[in-house]
C-alpha cells in the first residue's frame, strides 16, 4: 500500500522505515528533515487516491493544525490516521468533522518506543470498521504477532492508549521507589546485579526491567549523570480524569502522576510548609538555607 507520514520524529521515522521494509511505499512529509514533501498539500499530490495520511505528531496544538491541512487537502473516501498520544475527546471530535467530508477517520494507540523499528508497535485502533479493514496490511506490518486489534468506535483506540500510559505509570514509579529503597538499605546492593537477576523467573519481570538494566549498565548504578526531572505528556492525566468521571479509584496511577511533579522541584514547597508546621505546632528544629551553604 501507499500512505503519507507526516512526522518523522523518534516514532513516526522508525514507523515509515518498518513500512518501507514491509513492501509498503511511504511518502513523507516533516519541515525539520528531509522528506518527500514539501508539504501537506504536496504531500496528498504525490498519493493516488483514496489517499491514506498518518499523522505522528505531537498531541495538542501540531496536531490540531495538521489536521486541518491534511483535511484541507484531502478529497471523499480518504482516510486520515492519527497515530500520536490525542485526547480521545478531541479524536471523536476530529472523526465526527472528517465525517462530514467524507473522509474516515482512524485513531491509532501505538506502543513500542523507539526498539518498534525492529521489534514492532503494539497497535490499538479505533475508527469505523470498514476503513480500519481498508488499512488493517498496514497495521500488522506494524505490530508483532498479537500485537494489533481494532479494539471500537472513533476515540476507543486513543482511549485504550490513554490507560496504558497511565498504568505504564504506576509499574515505572513502583520499580523507582522500590530501587530507591534498596539504594537507601544497609547493604551494598549491586542494582545492575539485582535488575539482572529479576528480569529471570521472577514476578516482577518485564520489558521495563529489561530497560532499567541497561540503564544501569550505560549510567552506573547511582545514575549520576541523569537528572530526577520527570515530565508527563498528559495521559496520567486524562487517565484520572476519566476515572474520577467513572467513579473508579485510581491511587496507584495518582501517586505516579503526583510523584512526577514533585520531581520537577529542587526544593518543593510543600516540604517548606510541613517544616514550618513542625515547628509551629512542636518545636522542632527547622533546617535553615544558611546551614546548607
Amino acid at each position: 500500500m501507499k500512505l503519507g507520514m507526516i512526522g518523522l520524529g523518534r516514532m513516526g521515522g522508525r514507523m515509515a522505515e518498518r513500512l518501507r521494509r514491509a513492501g509498503h511505499e511511504v511518502a513523507t512529509f516533516d519541515p525539520s528533515v528531509d522528506s518527500t514533501a514539501s508539504s501537506i498539500a504536496d504531500l496528498a499530490s504525490q498519493l493516488a487516491s483514496p489517499r491514506i495520511f498518518w499523522l505522528m505528531v505531537p498531541s495538542g496544538k501540531i496536531t490540531e493544525s495538521s489536521f486541518a491541512e491534511v483535511l484541507a487537502a484531502a478529497s471523499p473516501g480518504d482516510i486520515v490516521i492519527d497515530g500520536g498520544n490525542s485526547n480521545f475527546h478531541d479524536s471523536q471530535a476530529r472523526a465526527a468533522v472528517a465525517a462530514e467530508q467524507g473522509v474516515a477517520f482512524i485513531d491509532a494507540g501505538v506502543s513500542g518506543g523507539v526498539w518498534g523499528l525492529d521489534n514492532g508497535y503494539c497497535l490499538m485502533v479505533g475508527g469505523d470498521a470498514e476503513a480500519v479493514e481498508a488499512v488493517e496490511p498496514i497495521f500488522r506490518d506494524l505490530a508483532p504477532a498479537d500485537g494489533y486489534a481494532h479494539v471500537g468506535e472513533a476515540g476507543a483506540g486513543h482511549f485504550a492508549k490513554m490507560v496504558h500510559n497511565g498504568i505504564e505509570y504506576g509499574l515505572m514509579q513502583a520499580y523507582a521507589e522500590g530501587f530507591e529503597v534498596l539504594r537507601k538499605s544497609e547493604f551494598d546492593f549491586d542494582l545492575q546485579e539485582l535488575a539482572g537477576i529479576w528480569r529471570h523467573g521472577s514476578v516482577v519481570r518485564s520489558w521495563l526491567l529489561e530497560l532499567l538494566h541497561d540503564a544501569f549498565a550505560q549510567e552506573g548504578s547511582g545514575l549520576d549523570r541523569i537528572r530526577g526531572y520527570v515530565e508527563d505528556s498528559g495521559e496520567g492525566r486524562w487517565t484520572i480524569a476519566e476515572a474520577i468521571a467513572e467513579d473508579v479509584p485510581v491511587p496507584v496511577i495518582s501517586a505516579a502522576l503526583f510523584a512526577r511533579f514533585a520531581s520537577r522541584d529542587d526544593e518543593a514547597f510543600a516540604a517548606k510548609v510541613n517544616a514550618a508546621l513542625r515547628a509551629q505546632f512542636g518545636g522542632h528544629a527547622v533546617a535553615s538555607n544558611d546551614e546548607q551553604r
